[in-house]
């Protein structure tokens, strides 16, 4: 599902620590382990009274990492009332059939209530020519989307789509959640095809209670109603 541009109108701004902007449109935090500093707890009913909506975590890497926090953040989360989303790091240099079986196995399908579509993190080319990328990229996408039944968000950023993927459009069908810190009122789009942008990471040093260390910031490009509406899409493809 990608939403129009006109759905990011901001009705009203407030500044939180750390210089990150809060908007009346839907956001939250993404978080690895980096956000749990000494096996720290997030207290995310804080994140949540916050006024935040959206919470990411991370829940694999190429094909034998999972996530320590994976689990405690993810009961907690669901219990604060937020909308889940996870992601994979993906390792273009190992199987990207085992990865996506990999990551499905972990997230049981990314297909429960207030589950948003799953995500791949798509930062490191693994040594690969922007074909062969390509290639590696569509494999994933389709052992995880036969899974799901879900279109997979994309994450990258404009330097890496532009360079490792060679601006290829062949993705364009796909939400893109882009990373671009860039301080102003849009995010910077890479050369791939997509008209706009469905989740738009800000910064990557952001503060928010409850969270005991600096955490990207993201905001959803839509209402809260659509947002409701895609984290409850369960198992309708291209939701």
């Amino acid at each position: 599902m990608m939403l129009s541009a006109a759905a990011i109108a901001v009705a009203s701004t407030v500044v939180v620590s750390g210089g990150a902007v809060a908007t009346a449109t839907p956001a939250g935090p993404d978080v690895a382990s980096y956000q749990h500093p000494g096996g720290a707890s997030i207290n995310w009913f804080a994140v949540r009274a916050s006024g935040q909506q959206i919470a990411m975590v991370k829940a694999t890497e190429s094909l034998n990492y999972v996530n320590p926090f994976f689990v405690p953040d993810c009961l907690v989360m669901r219990a604060a009332g937020l909308i889940r989303g996870t992601y994979h790091y993906a390792d273009p240099s190992q199987n990207p059939v085992a990865q996506a079986l990999f990551y499905a196995g972990m997230v049981l399908g990314q297909n429960g209530p207030l589950d948003l579509p799953p995500v791949i993190d798509f930062e490191s080319s693994g040594g690969l020519a922007p074909a062969a990328l390509s290639g590696w990229l569509s494999q994933f996408l389709g052992t995880l989307e036969s899974i799901t039944g879900r279109k997979t968000i994309i994450y990258t950023y404009p330097r890496f789509w532009n360079t490792a993927m060679a601006g290829s459009h062949a993705f364009a069908d796909h939400p893109l959640w882009i990373a671009s810190y860039n301080n102003g009122g849009a995010p910077v789009m890479p050369n791939g095809g997509w008209q706009t942008w469905t989740f738009w990471q800000y910064t990557d040093n952001g503060r928010l209670p409850g969270i005991p260390a600096a955490v990207d910031l993201n905001r959803f490009n839509g209402t809260p109603q659509q947002l409701a509406s895609y984290g409850n899409s369960i198992g309708v493809f291209g939701s």
